[in-house]
């Protein structure tokens, strides 16, 4: 079983996370327990295997979209926190640009650092169970 450090993975799960899909990508090396990071937009210093995205040998670090960690995650947590602006919440994910008004209102309504509480609880659980499901194990992981 592959052993990691759950601070690495987060971080390069929020690297993969920071744009849309198939824009930034994380790599865990199966023998080594490497992390390589790979951005079709940002030019990285870090030199990475040629064969990264060919062969068996890594896995790829799930974006936040892969775990369903988007948009219904954050209706959910209007629906628990904010159920009379669901309605306004969920039109705002018909458009671009939605996440930036969708924090507006939690601003607007007090509850921003509730949400990003919400949203690094669920990230956690999330990664952990991806974790066990690919057979990674995790060094310093939280409780979650």
């Amino acid at each position: 079983m592959l052993t990691i450090n759950f601070a690495e993975l987060r971080n390069a799960f929020e690297f993969v996370s920071s744009g849309p899909p198939s824009e930034q990508y994380a790599y865990i090396c199966l023998d080594t327990g490497a992390i390589y990071w790979v951005s079709s937009t940002v030019e990285l210093e870090e030199e990475v295997p040629d064969d990264l995205e060919t062969s068996d040998r890594y896995i790829a670090v799930p974006h936040k979209n892969d775990l369903k960690l988007g948009q219904n995650m954050a209706l959910s947590f209007i629906d628990q926190e904010l159920p009379d602006d669901y309605n306004t919440a969920a039109s705002y994910f018909r458009k671009r640009g939605a996440y930036r008004r969708f924090k507006d209102l939690l601003q607007a309504r007090g509850v921003l650092e509730k949400w990003y509480a919400f949203e690094a609880s669920a990230s956690d659980a999330a990664l952990l169970d991806w974790c066990q499901q690919s057979n990674i194990q995790l060094i310093n992981a939280l409780s979650v």
